[in-house]
């Protein structure tokens, strides 16, 4: 017997989609969903994130305690369930939209041109 196959990034998503869904409807809270809510609270959770890093030389794993990485995987999770959420609301396919960013980002940044090298697009 074969283990089943590991969900997709599009079922986790939609997985995700659904969790969000259910326990918005069971607080009534699809009301104060709005994109615009929904993105403001976004980057105050991006916000949050970057808080657990703020003063550290790099927040590279030997500079993280139990403590901070709990407090990162919490903020982390808060991010992508609000993304999840925007998404919905305007109708985007995170995954897709994922795949077609990677897509001009390469496009952009051609391996060869750009390897070891930081700068914008637009300044090769």
């Amino acid at each position: 017997m074969t283990a089943p196959a590991a969900p997709s990034a599009t079922d986790s998503l939609l997985a995700l989609r659904e969790l969000t869904r259910r326990f918005a409807a069971e607080r009534d809270w699809r009301q104060f969903h709005t994109p615009k809510n929904l993105a403001m609270a976004l980057t105050v959770e991006a916000a949050e994130l970057a808080e657990h890093f703020q003063w550290l030389q790099t927040g590279a794993d030997e500079e993280l305690d139990d403590a901070r990485r709990t407090g990162i995987r919490h903020e982390l999770a808060d991010v992508l369930l609000y993304l999840v959420q925007l998404a919905d609301q305007v109708g985007v396919d995170l995954h897709a939209a994922a795949l077609e960013k990677m897509a001009l980002n390469a496009a952009k940044y051609p391996a060869d041109l750009v390897r070891g090298d930081a700068r914008k697009y637009d300044q090769y």
